[in-house]
């Protein structure tokens, strides 16, 4: 699921360095995440206000109206700090559709969530998607998909998970279900019965690697010490699937694989069938935009896509990311440059960013 939009977008500010950057540029973006206020003055201001710029050493920053007027700071008439402004609305607005989609039997129309926001729908739908960084359509199928597969594990029945997922017809479930789970519901339910899956293992200079398939594309890219332990790792994941060792057409996409991670300039074009929540779905695809030799901070991927303070999320979904290289979560480091965890092994870390940095 995406994360739920109580708070605006406002940038990831550190520091008190960054602060005063951002009170110095006057960042509108910046409203919201501090406060900013003067000793000589006594009054507290928001980032963008437009009143005459302090000198830096009679400012002090606050995460919030009540920190500022605590220290005895009075708030300024001009940005009026402690009035709600339009974003803020937007937020409480976007936050309330959000319960009333994850709480609604079926799926609320389009009309009625923007009525209990009070905006036309043509206004909602896009003061949504900017909040929440997708549809209301897209957030309410992210949510009914996880609903669905935590129904599909605990229920007696597939038409009872259907049922208990908010579905009110087997037909408009089976209409999505491929979406959804990327298998049917009996599949999916009996650890991917009747699904069938290609994989391979080769080696390269990290190790031993994994690649795995299904009909839509390739859905696992491993590595690991242990060639065995890959593939029974696949095995557990799709306990009921049937594995098919790969033919030489497959053996082929593999080699691709491989010669990528030996030789990262040559690029890696391959069809993905991955499965995530919507959040992590939007990390993934700024993830692969991230070109080959350049990396990004988790701050900035958070920014990127709209969401600044969901940095542990987006470290999160980075962790998650279950095609190593085809989505490139080894180009994300710490703010300053550092390493910091990677899934298989922050020393296969290092390697893949030192091949790219030299091609």
């Amino acid at each position: 699921m995406v994360s739920k939009a109580t708070n605006r977008p406002t940038p990831s500010l550190p520091d008190d360095d960054a602060r005063w950057d951002a009170v110095r540029r006057r960042d509108r973006n910046a409203n919201g995440a501090f406060y900013y206020a003067v000793r000589t003055t006594g009054i507290y201001c928001r980032p963008a206000c437009g009143s005459r710029l302090p000198r830096r050493e009679n400012v002090a920053f606050y995460a919030d109206p009540a920190a500022a007027e605590r220290a005895g700071f009075r708030p300024c008439k001009r940005c009026k700090p402690t009035a709600q402004g339009a974003a803020e609305r937007q937020a409480a607005a976007v936050a309330k559709a959000c319960r009333l989609i994850e709480t609604a039997e079926e799926l609320p129309r389009l009309d009625d969530l923007a009525r209990s926001s009070g905006m036309s729908p043509f206004h909602f739908h896009r003061v949504f998607k900017s909040v929440a960084g997708v549809t209301p359509k897209a957030y309410a199928d992210a949510h009914r998909g996880q609903r669905v597969r935590d129904e599909l594990k605990a229920a007696g029945s597939v038409t009872e998970a259907i049922y208990g997922a908010g579905f009110n017809s087997n037909a408009r479930f089976y209409e999505s279900a491929d979406d959804l789970l990327g298998m049917t519901a009996s599949a999916f339910r009996g650890g991917g019965a009747g699904a069938t899956i290609r994989f391979a293992v080769g080696e390269c200079s990290l190790g031993s690697i994994l690649v795995a398939a299904t009909d839509k594309g390739v859905c696992r890219i491993q590595f690991g010490d242990d060639p065995d332990a890959l593939v029974r790792d696949l095995q557990d994941a799709f306990p009921k699937a049937k594995l098919v060792g790969a033919d030489k057409a497959f053996e082929q996409l593999v080699a691709g694989v491989i010669g990528f991670v030996e030789a990262p300039q040559q690029g890696l074009g391959l069809p993905l069938h991955v499965r995530g929540t919507a959040f992590q779905q939007r990390v993934w695809r700024a993830l692969r935009a991230i070109p080959a030799g350049a990396t990004a901070s988790y701050a900035e991927i958070a920014e990127k896509i709209g969401k600044p303070k969901a940095v542990r999320a987006v470290a999160q979904a980075c962790g998650a990311n279950p095609v190593a290289v085809a989505i490139p979560c080894h180009r994300v480091v710490r703010r300053d440059g550092a390493l910091s965890g990677y899934r298989w092994g922050v020393a296969r870390k290092q390697a893949l960013l030192t091949k790219e940095a030299a091609a």
